[in-house]
This record gives C-alpha cells, structure tokens and sequence, in this order.
C-alpha cells in the first residue's frame, strides 16, 4: 500500500491504467499513420528516417485523438515543432490571444487628448 492512503493507491492506479491505454491507442493510430503517408512533415516538409522518427507526430486535424478513421483522413503527419505550433494556434484563436491569455486594454493614451489639443 502506498504510504499515502488507500484513496491514493487508487488515484495512481487509475492514472496508470489512463496513461497506458493512451499510449495503446497512440501506438496504434501512429503505426497506422505511418504506414500509410510518407514520412515527411505536413507543415515545414522536414524529412525523416528511423533514426528521427520518433520526432514525428500524428497531428488529428479535428483534435479528437479518438477519431481515427480507417482512410487516415484526419491525421496529419508533423514534426514535433509544426505540431505545437498548430496547438499553440488553436489556443490563440480560440482566446483571442498570442500567449492564451485573453487581455483587455487597462491604458488608453489617448483618454485626455481633446483636453490637450485644447491647450496646445
């Protein structure tokens, strides 16, 4: 038993179970995919070979990991960088924003201007 608890033992169970049929799934839908397309990046058209392979990832163009149909029509292939690349993006497009952090403006420079063009 773990020291931590019973509660624990269970929670870490079930994050390695998670974790396993992840990779399960990932390792099927990968081989697939990489039977199936060249091994070439979809984005930056960087080439691969076994000894950089495992730089290439299988992007779902819908970013359900849990659509793979049998034709490979919503897999991409795309080296590591293009992927987060293309994860990152759809972050900023869903908030709004470069960093995902959707931000309002708390200055406005031109607040005052009428009053200082009155002066000037």
């Amino acid at each position: 038993m773990n020291s931590n608890g019973p509660d624990q033992d269970k929670l870490d169970r079930v994050v390695a179970e998670a974790r396993q049929a992840r990779e399960e799934r990932e390792q099927g839908y990968r081989e697939r995919a990489l039977k199936m397309y060249p091994w070439i990046c979809g984005r930056c058209g960087r080439e691969f070979t076994h000894a950089n392979l495992h730089e290439l990832t299988v992007h779902h163009r819908d970013h359900n990991h849990d659509n793979n149909p049998a034709d490979g029509s919503n897999w991409e292939l795309l080296c590591l960088y293009c992927h987060d690349n293309e994860h990152q993006r759809q972050i900023e497009q869903a908030t709004g924003s470069r960093d995902g952090q959707s931000r309002t403006a708390t200055h406005n420079p031109f607040a005052d201007l009428a009053e200082r063009l009155k002066k000037g």
